[in-house]
């Protein structure tokens, strides 16, 4: 009984724990949650103060077993499970099924997966906290009360295999929503009139003006007949210039990741999804090895909303700037940041775990969506603790006939931040246009005249990127529940991808009015909002969590019973696709099936048509010169053939792509290894491989499918 044993969540986890600790600790894996409510029924008593029923999960009791055995003869153990509401649930549910005593200083957190990180946590051992865990019961039930009461009404008035959430429901309805409103948009005219103009006396560089409106007072142009107006006005006219304004101004670099952000910008700049993102940043929280350094946790823990860092990581990033940059680029007081108010600050940011570990430097020990990522976790760090950039601006205002134009430029005086990071933006990002010199009174002279006709467009599509950012706007689900949000309304069918863009299906749109129609509260963002703050005071010890669910779970009951007797059955329109069933004449309808859309004719059982739905890629068949399309097989997993099947047998697994074989003028067929994608030659007796770090547009385009 000598050893001290600490049970972690992952195996990758106690690897890298494991060896820091040495030999005097043995370090296990749970495997996630141990316990959980049954699926096979409600599992919580509701007359008994909602009362949860634990059932370990199916495939642990080997895992409980051994971790049983290992307790038996440790001299202590020592519960390391993730730093936030889930991890101390997990912790609570192995203390309950070791017997251990909840109230000893038997729990150990870290932020980051280093030496010292873990060391002292040791040191700073504590009792189960009981407020993460009862906040975590709070949801955990109550996403089961909705999902367990609400899902068997779907079932039975729209169709077998959905179901209704807390959160997926909400973001379901914005998602549709947003396309209600982009079906509703009426667009409306407006001309856009600009000049190339260059100043007459001296001859200097030309420079582009917008039209403002008349006599120094803003008016648009909304149709032709305005736009001719001032165009017969300012035809062979001089522009004087009337105003001359110069100024400065900086810009902030924005605050280190949260998980939200993380997701946020990761879709933006490197088009990961919400999922692929989590599951990479995991990978970088829990350790990777590094060569001779081992497994080394590379960035903090990953499911966080709160902007703080912590002070000895900020003076190491001034130190490093410093350093590597120059005291200029230090700024006098470090950065800090204000997080949301509702935002939970239990742990910092997530960063880099060390400013060493530059991502050139261990490029080659990790994949290339490892490196992608950390150096954007890197860089992002680095940059808020840099000083601001500055730029100069300059805004010239012309009259032309009492017409009045305007000229802007922007000008980096100084890159500070921008230096290593700028941030993505959804919308139109300004860009640096430089003036010439210009004075007041001077007179130019029009080299070119544009107008155009333009329309309003109507609000964007959701992508992953503006949806998680509008859930955490309106305060609906936490840090840890976006990307699987995401996910489960994807595979439920009731959202679709196209491209990046999140589209309602009908299936959606249909669910959404059977939700609001019979369960408005659940689908109500405020009421969500309200709910997800109750469940906060749980976790801050203002109210109890059996309470929170009293108050909700009476009025929600009634509102099922209701449902379940009145509520018509919904039907869900076909979508009627441009293709004419062979068979018998009728257009041929989208269904969905096992591995997705397919085609099939509206007559069944009568007629029993059906169609794969082909996608064709720019790329002819190596074989015959016809179209190759991407088919699925009937396990789902999608490969590459010729439509000429079966004349033409041609079949690749992996993409095709037009580059040709520099060595044999083969067809090159992009692969993902274990380092990242790469394109390889077709023909295995060439076996040319071609990598570059800069991605040519096939190897962009497969990692975004």
């Amino acid at each position: 009984m000598s050893e001290t044993l600490v049970i972690v969540e992952s195996p990758a986890k106690a690897k890298t724990i494991g060896k820091f600790l040495g030999s005097k600790y043995k370090v296990v894996a749970s495997n996630g949650h141990v316990r959980d409510l049954p699926k096979s029924q409600l599992g919580v008593k509701i007359e008994k103060n909602f009362e949860p029923k634990y059932i370990t999960l199916r495939g642990r009791g080997d895992v409980l077993e051994r971790i049983r055995k290992e307790a038996k003869s440790a001299e202590k153990v020592f519960l390391a499970t993730d730093p936030d509401r889930e991890g101390e649930a997990i912790s609570w549910h192995l203390a309950q099924v070791l017997n251990l005593d909840e109230s000893s200083k038997c729990r150990i957190v870290f932020n980051e997966i280093t030496s010292n990180a873990v060391k002292n946590s040791i040191k700073g051992a504590r009792p189960i906290d009981m407020r993460l865990v009862n906040a975590q019961q709070a949801r955990r039930i109550l996403d089961r009360l909705v999902g367990y009461e609400i899902s068997p009404i779907l079932w039975r008035k729209v169709r077998k295999g959905l179901s209704a959430g807390r959160v997926q429901s909400v973001a379901t309805r914005i998602i549709c929503d947003r396309e209600n409103e982009i079906r509703d948009f009426v667009p409306e005219e407006y001309w856009n009139l600009s000049v190339k103009l260059r100043e007459i006396a001296n001859k200097k560089a030309s420079f582009d003006a917008k039209y403002y409106g008349e006599n120094g007072t803003k008016r648009d142009l909304c149709n032709e007949a305005d736009t001719n107006a001032v165009l017969d006005r300012i035809r062979d006219q001089i522009y004087t210039i009337t105003e001359v304004k110069e100024g400065v101004k900086s810009r902030h670099p924005a605050p280190p990741f949260t998980t939200s952000s993380l997701q946020q910008e990761a879709s933006r700049k490197l088009g990961f999804t919400t999922k692929r993102t989590m599951m990479i940043a995991q990978q970088l929280y829990e350790g990777i090895d590094i060569g001779g350094k081992g497994a080394v946790g590379l960035i903090s823990y990953i499911r966080t909303d709160s902007v703080r860092i912590a002070s000895e990581a900020q003076q190491a990033a001034r130190a490093f700037i410093g350093d590597r940059f120059g005291s200029v680029y230090v700024p006098e007081k470090p950065n800090f940041y204000k997080g949301r108010d509702n935002a939970q600050d239990a742990h910092e940011a997530i960063r880099p775990t060390s400013v060493d570990h530059e991502p050139a430097a261990i490029k080659d020990h990790l994949t290339s969506e490892q490196f992608r990522l950390y150096k954007l976790v890197y860089e992002r760090f680095l940059a808020s603790q840099m000083s601001d950039a500055t730029f100069a601006t300059t805004q010239v205002t012309l009259d032309c006939a009492g017409a009045t134009f305007r000229a802007n430029g922007i000008r980096t005086i100084f890159d500070g931040f921008t230096a290593i990071y700028t941030e993505g933006r959804d919308d139109v990002q300004e860009k640096e246009t430089a003036l010439p010199e210009l004075s007041q009174g001077e007179t130019c002279k029009a080299e070119k005249i544009e107008h155009e006709q333009k329309f309003t467009q109507p609000p964007p599509r959701y992508t992953e990127a503006t949806l998680v950012k509008a859930l955490e706007e309106k305060g609906i689900g936490r840090p840890s529940t976006y990307s699987p949000t995401i996910s489960t309304i994807v595979e439920r069918g009731y959202i679709a991808r196209e491209k990046k863009q999140l589209v309602p299906t009908e299936l959606g749109f249909v669910v959404n009015r059977f939700m609001m129609d019979n369960f408005d509260e659940i689908v109500d963002v405020q009421f969500t909002a309200s709910m997800e703050n109750d469940l906060d005071g749980v976790e801050e010890d203002k109210v109890g969590w059996a309470d929170v669910l009293g108050r909700f779970y009476g009025p929600f009951h009634k509102k099922v019973e209701v449902a379940l007797e009145k509520a018509p059955p919904e039907k869900i329109p076909d979508e009627v696709s441009d293709i004419v069933c062979e068979k018998c004449g009728a257009m041929m309808v989208y269904k969905i099936g096992r591995f997705g859309k397919f085609l099939a004719c509206p007559n069944f059982p009568t007629c029993r048509n059906t169609k794969a739905i082909v996608e064709k890629i720019d790329v002819p068949c190596p074989k015959c010169g016809a179209a190759l399309i991407k088919r699925k097989s009937k396990r789902g997993k999608a490969f590459y053939g010729c439509e000429r099947y079966p004349e033409c047998d041609f079949v690749s697994w992996d993409k095709p792509t037009k580059m040709p074989c520099p060595q044999c003028g083969g067809m090159m067929v992009q692969k993902i290894g274990q380092n990242g994608s790469y394109i390889a030659c077709l023909n295995k007796e060439c076996g040319y491989i071609h990598r570059n770090a800069k991605k040519n547009k096939d190897e962009k385009e497969a990692e975004t499918e």
